[in-house]
């Protein structure tokens, strides 16, 4: 399965940087294609292709805060947290992502 995702917290440290990598760790375990891309203080980093965003069977939005280019999700199939659940549960998130891809099918 391909996820792609944001995050992003209120103050754009910490919190954005932590749930990118539980949720990029988690994903990879589960045998899955991620990539997160990061909107904090510094801007944007790891910006997710058209191509990623195409290709991808889900969205993952790990957010406390508005982000940009929301739009680009769009007619995908999205999960939106706050920040916290992908920090302290990233696999529960994961195992649900993979629950709202199957169920579609």
């Amino acid at each position: 399965m391909k996820i792609v995702g944001v995050a992003a917290c209120t103050v754009g440290i910490a919190h954005t940087y932590i749930a990118q990598e539980k949720l990029e760790n988690a994903g990879k375990k589960a045998g899955h294609e991620i990539h997160i891309e990061t909107q904090g203080t510094i801007g944007t980093e790891n910006e997710l292709s058209q191509q990623q965003i195409a290709e991808a069977d889900i969205v993952i939005l790990a957010t406390d805060v508005k982000i940009a280019g929301r739009e680009r999700f769009d007619g995908k199939r999205i999960i939106q947290v706050p920040t916290e659940i992908a920090v302290k549960s990233p696999n529960k998130l994961i195992e649900k992502a993979v629950e709202v891809v199957s169920q579609k099918k």
